[in-house]
């Protein structure tokens, strides 16, 4: 008995402890445990580590709004004969973040990141919660593939060397060509077995310890978004709206930067340190608590529509999962109607049911609850309407069902609706 009550009396001193810290302390704790580790980062961010220093500044942003890369991918893949003011137009009309629309201008790297999204993410979530780090190992990276003869200066980039840090330019302004290289070979013997790197091998493509370079590409329309470029001793990506105006001035930079500017994201000059915005996020979780409370202030019927889709949880899926019948919870009262989660405002009074439903005569806002019936979860969100002599029969029939020994439960005052005075059960039955 003694020992159980010292056990008892230090589990509440834990718990009396843990309620004392600051929830900064404790959100530190949280992150802190987070964290990717080296071997982590290098694992993630080999198969990217060589490519040009602009390219990677604008992959490791939008690799933080992976939804829109998905769209992004789905978009130059349908409309891959757009060019010039055309591309320009179409592009204007997204509302993707600036790095994602760069990188339409490389379908091969926006494929990679469509298809391997679980990397995508894992590089968004490294860059947003450990930035320096990302570009120190990136540093690391290069070092290692250039102490193994396989960095070097060649028709197609440049490799610069500048007081320890290795920089990766394109050899012509006009082309930018992309590698293709084994993260297995290329940095030398790999030295985390449990670690294997992320690699991507586009069609043809053949693994071996150099690289390969496949047609270069254009600077065209789409790389007028390219705003951000590799910051190597700040450890960030620096923003520069004007960056890139004599390959697309069709842009409405001036709209860009009245927005970025009112975010606290640039100066008046339209320059600043890279941030990330919430709003392109569209909903896609964070990986962890801290990082959710830092940046997730999407709460609306769009976020969570967004959500759902980029879950595969769209209206479709959800009437597919319709059991029909009794128990159907669709029905009549299919819960997109006008209460529909993705599309618009979810009443506070929204009718969870109709007469013989789960609900019984109920509604979530006002009236009894009653759960018995024939058991159709169906109602057709239909917000207020008809709260009153629909309650009071329901709680009647909640009442005769008590005296008469039928079994039901009482929800006491207000059931499950906050009003009324509806019993759980109504004839005896849940």
């Amino acid at each position: 008995m003694q020992t159980k009550h010292f056990l008892a009396r230090g589990l509440a001193w834990m718990i009396v402890l843990a309620l004392a810290l600051p929830p900064e302390v404790i959100a530190q704790e949280a992150q802190a445990n987070v964290v990717f580790k080296p071997e982590e980062l290098e694992q993630i961010l080999a198969p990217i580590a060589l490519y040009p220093d602009s390219l990677v500044a604008q992959i490791l942003m939008a690799s933080t709004y992976p939804l829109e890369v998905v769209q992004a991918d789905r978009f130059a893949k349908q409309n891959a004969s757009l060019k010039g003011e055309a591309l320009t137009k179409a592009l204007e009309s997204q509302s993707w973040d600036p790095s994602v629309k760069s990188l339409v201008n490389f379908p091969q790297v926006l494929t990679m990141m469509s298809e391997k999204l679980d990397w995508t993410q894992k590089l968004g979530d490294a860059f947003l919660a450990q930035q320096k780090p990302v570009m120190d190992t990136i540093q690391s990276l290069r070092a290692k593939a250039q102490a193994a003869g396989n960095l070097k200066t060649t028709k197609e980039q440049t490799v610069i060397v500048e007081e320890k840090i290795i920089k990766i330019e394109s050899a012509s302004p006009q082309v930018v060509y992309v590698p293709t290289y084994n993260p297995t070979v290329v940095y030398g013997a790999w030295p985390y077995p449990t670690y294997p790197p992320y690699s991507y091998y586009p069609p043809g493509y053949v693994a071996t310890s150099m690289f390969a370079f496949g047609a270069g590409v254009a600077m065209g329309a789409a790389w007028g978004y390219a705003w951000g470029n590799s910051n190597w001793n700040g450890g960030n990506v620096d923003i520069d709206v004007n960056r890139n105006t004599n390959i697309n001035n069709n842009i409405n930079r001036d709209q860009a930067k009245q927005k970025m500017q009112e975010r606290g994201q640039i100066n008046q000059k339209g320059q600043g340190n890279w941030q990330h915005n919430a709003e392109h996020r569209k909903g896609v979780a964070y990986r962890d608590q801290g990082t959710a409370q830092k940046f997730n202030r999407a709460s609306t019927s769009d976020a969570i529509k967004s959500r759902e889709d980029f879950r595969g949880r769209t209206d479709g899926g959800r009437q597919d999962l319709a059991r029909g019948g009794a128990g159907d919870r669709a029905g009549a009262g299919d819960r997109g109607g006008a209460g529909q989660l993705g599309g618009g405002n979810r009443p506070a009074t929204a009718d969870r049911g109709g007469a013989g439903s789960r609900g019984g005569a109920s509604q979530l806002g006002g009236g009894g609850a009653d759960r018995g019936g024939s058991g159709s979860r169906g109602g057709a969100f239909q917000g207020i309407g008809g709260g009153g002599s629909q309650a009071r029969s329901a709680s009647q029939r909640g009442s005769a069902s008590r005296s008469s020994g039928g079994g039901g439960r009482s929800g006491g005052g207000g059931g499950r609706s906050g009003g009324g005075g509806g019993g759980r059960g109504g004839g005896g039955r849940r």
